[in-house]
């Protein structure tokens, strides 16, 4: 735990060093969304290769840089790319920028991600908007001697997904006339897409999408107290009734054509907190 905190505070005051705001709230964008934030007001851009202890990005459609400025009225810090599990890397490092983000004074957190629809009703290029997670990851980002300065042992996690904030985003798509569903998102390391037999499990569990990021990171939000939104592209379909192959491209397509839907509700939500 000492070298974390070490590491935390050297990412902190390096990124302090070149921005004297405090974050309203960290925004964490998926493949093919980094242009989300484009109307933001940005004030500092960062490659993560420059930040202490950093991951740094390796997959097509994250560009591995962090801005930080004004996004109707708010200061956020966001993240154009993230980091994956399949990369090679440890939770503790997938989830390293979500610590500093807090640690920068961020008490909301909004995440995106592009994911693989598993309930028939879900459509690909529809949006859905995160209630709840299944973990079917290896490995959980908590594991290890407890951060005390960040959170409990044991955090409870009934409620990550703000109802607030889920409830005004599907009011902001109604609205702008956006097809939005409400859904349960399944965690897996990936890198391979499901086979039919795992997509028809996780719907069978209770999921609506699956992705191969987000809940890490939703995990160390939580154990920090945040405020949670999170919203994903569905990008392919692999429910039961038809399964069919997808490659990342496709993925990336998906991602990128609804991105000014996601950047509508975003804004909106945003402007709201």
């Amino acid at each position: 735990m000492e070298d974390l905190y070490k590491q935390l505070n050297e990412a902190t005051e390096f990124i302090r060093s070149k921005y004297a705001g405090k974050p309203d709230l960290g925004i964490v964008l998926g493949s093919g969304l980094g242009s989300v934030v484009e109307s933001m007001q940005v004030e500092v851009v960062i490659d993560y290769k420059d930040i202490p202890h950093f991951p740094v990005s390796t997959v097509q459609g994250h560009a591995g840089k962090l801005w930080l400025g004004r996004w109707n009225g708010k200061n956020v810090v966001a993240m154009l790319g993230r980091f994956h599990y399949y990369e090679g890397y440890s939770l503790g490092q997938v989830t390293f920028p979500i610590r500093v983000m807090r640690q920068l004074g961020a008490t909301t957190l909004v995440i995106t991600n592009a994911s693989g629809g598993l309930n028939p009703a879900i459509k690909i290029g529809e949006l859905m908007v995160v209630t709840d997670h299944i973990n079917l990851n290896s490995d959980n980002p908590l594991r290890g001697a407890n951060f005390d300065a960040h959170g409990p042992r044991f955090p409870d996690q009934h409620a990550i997904y703000d109802p607030l904030l889920i409830e005004h985003a599907l009011a902001v798509a109604r609205k702008h006339e956006i097809i939005c569903h409400k859904g349960v998102y399944v965690g897996v390391t990936g890198p391979n897409f499901e086979t039919p037999a795992e997509y028809r499990y996780m719907r069978i569990i209770g999921g609506d999408a699956v992705g191969m990021s987000t809940v890490p990171e939703v995990i160390v939000a939580n154990h920090m107290g945040m405020r949670i939104f999170c919203i994903s592209v569905i990008c392919d379909e692999g429910n039961p009734v038809a399964p069919v192959s997808v490659t990342h491209e496709e993925v990336m397509k998906a991602a990128k054509n609804a991105e000014p839907k996601v950047a509508l509700i975003l804004k909106e939500l945003v402007g709201s907190l």
